[in-house]
């Protein structure tokens, strides 16, 4: 969001996400307009606080696989059970420069599935290994892209798509 056309064109999807949610349309359909617009503006600033965050935090990535689409800001998870196509905020924030990771490719579920978590503030166990283990988040695509995953916006030194 460092130049005008995109601050224009972010504000633009999530102000047409927003008011195509089906409780904010119910809203206008049954003439509260006011309050659907309360409501479409405060799910705009949430949207844009959580843009703000997947571009600050150190290990925040967006990751999609069949069983939806994640935006991961450590403590907090963005979802939809929708892919990355028909999750606009994560469209977004992938635009803008989030590592993604693309796992619908992987095959291989059961080795995915004991992959160790991306560490939610930054740090790293010192042992990852066991449960409830962590590693860096490009400790963890090195992992996953072993696995067959695509990774965009590649964080990793020297590596970029």
């Amino acid at each position: 969001m460092k130049d005008i056309p995109m601050q224009t064109a972010v504000l633009r999807v999530l102000r047409a996400t927003a008011a195509s949610w089906w409780r904010h349309k119910e809203l206008r359909r049954t003439g509260q307009t006011g309050q659907a617009q309360r409501l479409e503006r405060e799910t705009v600033l949430r949207d844009l606080g959580y843009l703000k965050q997947a571009a600050s935090l150190p290990n925040a990535h967006v990751i999609c696989g069949e069983g939806g689409t994640f935006i991961h800001l450590g403590w907090t998870t963005v979802s939809t059970f929708a892919p990355i196509e028909r999750f606009p905020l994560a469209t977004l924030a992938v635009a803008r420069g989030t590592p993604f990771i693309d796992i619908r490719p992987v095959t291989d579920v059961i080795a995915f599935a004991n992959l160790p978590r991306v560490a939610r503030d930054g740090s790293i166990d010192p042992e990852p290994c066991g449960p409830g283990r962590s590693v860096s988040l490009t400790t963890y695509i090195d992992m996953v892209e072993a696995l067959g995953a695509r990774i965009a916006n590649d964080p990793r030194p020297c590596r970029s798509t």
